[in-house]
């Protein structure tokens, strides 16, 4: 009486049937705050090293995760909520005849010709 709670709920959350609003909340998260943390740390590492995973990586590790397929809106509220730890990065083209030249031959004979010298 004196905190203005009824004493069926502080029974009920004393014997753990009842879960306090927070705490149920928190069990319908898709991840808890800690598997939310070492996503944005793989995202970032992967992104120091030069390969920003695509939106796509991000739904595929946030399912391994939780062992649930997440939406691609979840996609969207998660990088939207983080956007201050993560930056989308997209990649850019390639011109014609640098991808001609990008071949395993022309590596090779560049190799060939460095190490003839």
């Amino acid at each position: 009486k004196k905190y203005g709670v009824n004493r069926t709920t502080l029974s009920l959350r004393h014997q753990g049937k009842r879960r306090s609003n927070e705490a149920q909340a928190e069990r319908q998260l898709l991840l808890n705050p800690q598997q939310k943390l070492e996503l944005v740390q793989y995202i970032e590492k992967c992104t120091r090293r030069g390969l920003p995973p695509t939106r796509e990586m991000v739904a595929n590790f946030a399912s391994a995760i939780a062992k649930w397929e997440v939406s691609e809106s979840w996609v969207t509220r998660f990088l939207r909520r983080h956007a201050d730890h993560l930056t989308t990065k997209w990649s850019a083209e390639i011109d014609r005849e640098r991808h001609e030249a990008d071949s395993r031959e022309s590596h090779e004979s560049y190799f060939d010709l460095l190490h003839s010298k």
